[in-house]
């Protein structure tokens, strides 16, 4: 395509026929919240400014460990990837950047400009991958990458790493998200402190090969593939691991890669006061590392960590985390999940801009919990849907996403475009 992919006169129309039901919808949230003496006029600017990157893998149908069923119309490489991104972007408006995922995205960076550009979109963190052996690879990670105990091993995963930046650099990217499956499935296969050394020997020859203005996001999971120990297992061995690196070395929270009922948003608070929050995959979970949409089955919790976002925003308006979107589409079209997802995601940001900060700080220090815990809901509670779709509406996009894409027929012409690709077994994308 070398086009946008869907037709501005389509959403359009859409729009017309829902303009009248969103402008007093508008107005009738506007003088709610100016009755507070809340400008919906800031709110709706702060909301269109808010982007969120898409994951490249996102679009394609995920899998589990038993099991992988194919989707229509599955992108076939990067280029199809980006055509899905744009149609997201297009439709949502809420992100307007990419992360890649080398070995699976490599391709002439300056075809990828190229095509991101004609399609109004831009390039977010590089993802590199020693999780999993590629296709003529020398060596095996299969005990390990970054922390195997072979030198040679980790050499070819640092050597990896560091052709993530210089792809980034070319594409113009400015960080390096690093997430490695190291650890150990039985008691005593791993010595947990000399793999340990091992890893921060080797993200260190990592760090220096990055440019001066990029960050190194490190990211941490409990459990998977390993599943007795994990090399960088929770945010305090994360926050150990950047520390020792250097000031570009930040913390990348998954919202999925902590135990069940961790309180991630005090994780965040604490790494946000030790200047170490580097930034966030966001997805949500029942039972473990799920990748489920987000805000699909906890969306308190999602708005929770955006208080504590925001927070720190208000004491440093400088304070800009990396966003991005890390889940997987087993059961749905990944277009409309990933234009919900972002959705949410600004919905919780919204509603945490809508804290009466004074009023929580005076319950706070009063010890007033329940004045306290009422000033959070009461933002939460809020209906922000009109501010986010005049957001969507004001800078090209569709008052319903979603309606505005399956009316488009996309699915079905890529479909007809793509080859059906065959079952395969489990896995992610």
């Amino acid at each position: 395509m070398s086009e946008l992919p869907i037709a501005a006169e389509l959403i359009a129309a859409d729009n017309d026929r829902r303009a009248s039901a969103h402008a007093a919808d508008y107005e009738a949230l506007g003088a709610r919240l100016a009755r507070a003496g809340v400008s919906i006029e800031t709110l709706t600017q702060r909301v269109g400014a808010f982007g969120v990157a898409i994951p490249s893998w996102g679009v394609g149908t995920g899998g589990t460990r038993f099991a992988r069923f194919p989707g229509r119309g599955e992108p076939r490489g990067i280029f199809e990837k980006l055509d899905d991104c744009a149609v997201i972007q297009q439709l949502g408006r809420a992100t307007p950047t990419v992360s890649l995922h080398i070995p699976w995205d490599a391709a002439d960076p300056t075809e990828l400009r190229a095509k991101a550009a004609a399609l109004g979109l831009g390039f977010d963190a590089m993802n590199s991958n020693t999780f999993q052996d590629q296709p003529g690879q020398p060596l095996s990670y299969r005990f390990g990458s970054l922390s195997h105990t072979d030198p040679a091993v980790r050499a070819q995963a640092v050597a990896h790493n560091l052709e993530c930046v210089e792809i980034g650099r070319a594409i113009g990217s400015k960080a390096l998200t690093v997430w490695i499956g190291d650890g150990s499935n039985f008691p005593g296969q791993s010595h947990f402190r000399r793999a340990f050394e091992r890893y921060l020997a080797a993200m260190a020859e990592i760090y220096a090969g990055l440019p001066d203005d990029w960050s190194l996001y490190v990211e941490h999971k409990m459990f998977e593939p390993a599943f007795y120990s994990t090399v960088i297992q929770d945010w305090g061995t994360n926050y150990l691991a950047v520390t020792a690196l250097g000031p570009k070395a930040k913390c990348l929270v998954d919202l999925g890669h902590h135990a069940p009922n961790t309180n991630i948003e005090m994780i965040v608070s604490r790494l946000i006061q030790f200047g170490r929050l580097g930034g966030f995959h966001f997805n949500d979970s029942k039972y473990g590392d799920d990748d489920l949409d987000t805000g699909s089955v906890d969306p308190f919790r999602l708005f929770l960590v955006f208080n504590e976002l925001v927070d720190a925003e208000t004491a440093d308006p400088a304070f800009r985390p990396a966003h991005m979107i890390d889940q997987s589409h087993n059961v749905t079209d990944p277009i409309e999940s990933l234009i919900r997802s972002a959705d949410e995601i600004r919905r919780a940001y919204a509603k945490a801009l809508l804290v009466d900060r004074a009023a929580l700080d005076a319950a706070q220090d009063a010890n007033d919990a329940l004045l306290a815990s009422e000033t959070l809901k009461a933002a939460f509670r809020l209906d922000v849907d009109p501010i986010l779709a005049e957001a969507r509406r004001r800078a090209g996009g569709a008052i319903d996403p979603i309606a505005a894409y399956r009316a488009s027929g996309y699915r079905d012409k890529v479909a007809a475009q793509r080859p059906a690709a065959q079952a395969s077994g489990g896995g992610i994308v």
